[in-house]
């Protein structure tokens, strides 16, 4: 696995300022039909404005025109790692953001808690959202299912809870491959795709994958919302260079959600708790800000509720993140990045191609606007960027960059 690398002379080895990271994720948006504004531009968000007002603006590319990131290589790329090149399944950051120990050679897999109907079709891709407590109820049922389970053979099976809905499925054992296809199809009404082999050394896992799902239904049947699960985000386990050798960095990573945990901690952040609120999410921001270089907070509702297809709620979302930057401004570093890993329009329902808006504070900056929003950004003297990029523009904010050549 390549990655392109600054060269080593030109990252500072004493050190330099602080930065912090913010992701509003999938805050970019679209204009609303009756108003014109997208859903950040309705807010009302005076923190982010006041920011707006001395900061930088521009907007990010996630991944490549046109491409619509998930959230793994969303948050690779904001983290400085090349999304096309650093290809990581979404199974392999949920394994990690839940604290398996994921070994060489491991195939993870990230599962959706599913409704199937008595067809197999899917009728609810999401369960209805269970709570955690029911959703951990079904993936105890898995677990004890898969233990008395001969069809596996020597392939261990380990499955545990991540949030709501999801849960992680990893398997060891020989002969495994993660060239397999996803069996969500994104869309109810229909049953889900056979975990096919997508290249000839992965049909031995596509036989298995095939039989476990299997399985799984039969131990879920007599439930009435989660009877199912559908497979996604197939991933071998292998290790990145860290922010520490490749930035010089110290990183701290606080998120509710388990799986962007397992994206920080892949490229060698710490973790330095498991927030259950957005608020226990701000103390240990605040708690470990004075012991690392780089700090990365995640607020998930934007997106959630751009899922959702709810324009006002994802408004509301943002609203509320924007409350949590009084404190986050409060810790003054040097250089504050609020942006977002893609696009969650309300009007599409769905992550989108669209760049995110990006506010880049710090004493270097060049304001243009004293408003947060697409419309602002778009006019930025930061311009269009891909978001590989955002980390050595930190970097230099922060006096943590060399003049390169003579």
């Amino acid at each position: 696995m390549t990655e392109i690398h600054l060269p080593d002379d030109l990252v500072h080895s004493n050190g330099g300022g602080r930065i912090v990271l913010v992701v509003l994720d999938g805050v970019g948006g679209l204009p609303h039909p009756e108003h014109g504004r997208t859903e950040l531009e309705a807010a009302r968000t005076p923190n982010l404005d006041a920011l707006a007002a001395s900061s930088s603006l521009g907007r990010l590319i996630p991944v490549a025109p046109g491409v619509t990131p998930g959230s793994g290589p969303g948050h690779l790329a904001l983290f400085g790692y090349d999304p096309l090149r650093t290809v990581i399944g979404r199974g392999a950051l949920s394994a990690l953001g839940v604290g398996f120990p994921l070994e060489p050679g491991d195939l993870a897999v990230r599962l959706n808690l599913a409704t199937l109907d008595d067809q197999g079709r899917v009728v609810d891709r999401r369960a209805g959202r269970p709570s955690d407590e029911e959703a951990r109820a079904a993936v105890d049922a898995l677990r004890s299912g898969f233990e008395a389970w001969e069809g596996a053979g020597d392939t261990e099976i380990f499955v545990l809870h991540e949030k709501e809905h999801r849960a992680v499925l990893i398997l060891r054992g020989s002969g495994l491959d993660d060239r397999l296809r996803d069996t969500d199809p994104q869309m109810t009404g229909v049953p889900p795709h056979p975990p096919e082999a997508l290249h000839p050394d992965a049909g031995s896992a596509s036989d298995l994958m095939l039989a476990l799902l299997d399985h799984a239904r039969t131990v879920l049947s007599e439930r009435q919302t989660i009877t199912g699960v559908l497979a996604r985000g197939y991933a071998l386990h292998r290790k990145l260079p860290s922010m520490g050798d490749r930035f010089g960095l110290r990183g701290a990573a606080v998120a509710r959600y388990p799986m962007y945990r397992g994206v920080a901690r892949l490229v060698g952040m710490e973790i330095p708790g498991e927030p259950g609120s957005d608020d226990e999410a701000l103390g240990l921001l605040e708690a470990s800000f004075p012991d690392h270089d780089f700090l990365f907070i995640h607020f998930k509702e934007p997106d959630a509720r751009g899922e959702d297809g709810d324009f006002d709620a994802k408004v509301a979302a943002i609203e509320e993140a924007d409350r949590a930057m009084a404190r986050v401004a409060a810790l003054e570093p040097e250089v504050l990045m609020v942006t977002g890993d893609h696009s969650t329009p309300a009007a599409m329902a769905i992550h989108s191609w669209h760049p995110v808006p990006l506010l880049l504070h710090s004493r270097w900056a060049r304001p243009s606007a004293d408003r947060f929003g697409e419309s602002a950004c778009r006019t930025g003297d930061l311009g269009q960027l891909e978001a590989r990029h955002l980390m050595s523009l930190a970097l230099a904010h922060a006096g943590r960059l060399d003049k390169f050549g003579a």
